[in-house]
């Protein structure tokens, strides 16, 4: 499918109705910014670095350190995204899910964007290497540029697997993490890393099959759009099952106790109900509403700040 370029309006400048050209008020520019770093997604990132930094102390990390991290990741996360908002400005425009960013309104623009983005990168991977340390430095911008570049850029139009290897930048927030302790890696972060690795599909994929129709609209082939529900599905289940196990692994390599390994336990069985129940209504070729496949994507949420509010209470209970 030909996706046709779309140019935004003027930055701070927002066609009315009947009225013509109405300016935005600088209130309204500064939220736009922030828009551009898509903040409920940082939210996600940040949940899994900072406990993993909790873990790597076996205790409480040093607080200053902590907030260093976090405002480095954001930086570094929020520049990759208003990057990834410049490249996919195109289609952006012709997605209901994303009619309203602020390239699309003309709140930003693509200039502004470009340099935005740009200029968080920079900042960012500064902040770590000067106050925390060049290893999560390193890290940090490897992640910006694997997700800009490789998923963004090159997976993301172009297979139906864009998910599942553009992730990865996803999985680097808790070798930050244990890095800004450690200022190394280790057996237990690289676990972590493959948790969320196979977290991401079962993740994303219910959220596409609800969306999956703004997604063919513009020739992007996630999952849900080339492949039946009960494909997906029976995906979803398949990366649940090794996601979980996965999960089990740091305790009897003697990095978790009995309490993660009982939440781990716990939110992965249920996840598993949950999985298996999707499967199910799709072999039964539920459709619309009935599907509720949003359960699944809802419960993934939580279910990954469950097992990483574990992972920073265990080591108090050990």
């Amino acid at each position: 499918m030909c996706v046709t370029a779309v140019e935004s309006r003027p930055a701070g400048v927002l066609a009315g109705a009947s009225q013509g050209p109405v300016q935005r008020p600088f209130g309204a520019r500064v939220k736009a910014f922030v828009a551009l770093t898509k903040p409920r997604i940082i939210e996600l990132l940040l949940i899994t670095t900072v406990p993993v930094m909790f873990l790597a102390q076996q205790g409480v990390p040093d607080l200053v350190l902590v907030l260093l991290t976090c405002v480095g990741g954001y930086l570094s996360a929020g520049g990759a995204n208003a990057l990834n908002m410049y490249i996919d400005r195109d289609i952006d425009a012709l997605m209901d899910r994303t009619s309203q960013r602020p390239l699309v309104t003309g709140m930003v623009s693509p200039r502004e964007c470009l340099a935005f983005g740009i200029t968080l990168a920079v900042v960012s991977t500064l902040l770590f290497g000067l106050t925390v340390n060049w290893l999560s430095a390193w890290l940090s911008l490897g992640a910006l540029l694997f997700y800009v570049v490789v998923y963004t850029m090159i997976l993301k139009r172009r297979t139906a697997q864009n998910i599942v290897w553009g992730g990865i930048a996803g999985c680097m927030p808790v070798l930050i993490g244990w890095s800004a302790v450690t200022n190394s890696l280790s057996w237990a972060p690289v676990i972590l890393f493959l948790v969320i690795f196979f977290w991401t599909p079962p993740h994303y994929w219910p959220l596409s099959m609800k969306v999956k129709d703004d997604y063919a609209r513009v020739g992007v082939p996630m999952l849900p759009v080339v492949a039946s529900n009960k494909t997906v599905a029976r995906q979803i289940v398949l990366y649940s099952w090794v996601m979980v196990a996965v999960s089990l692994l740091l305790t009897p390599l003697g990095y978790t106790g009995w309490f993660y390994t009982a939440v781990a336990l716990a939110s992965g069985g249920w996840w598993l109900w949950e999985a298996h129940a999707l499967q199910n209504r799709a072999k039964a070729e539920v459709t619309g509403a009935k599907l509720k496949e949003m359960r699944l994507f809802h419960w993934s949420i939580t279910y990954v700040s469950l097992l990483f509010v574990a992972i920073a209470v265990d080591p108090f209970l050990r």
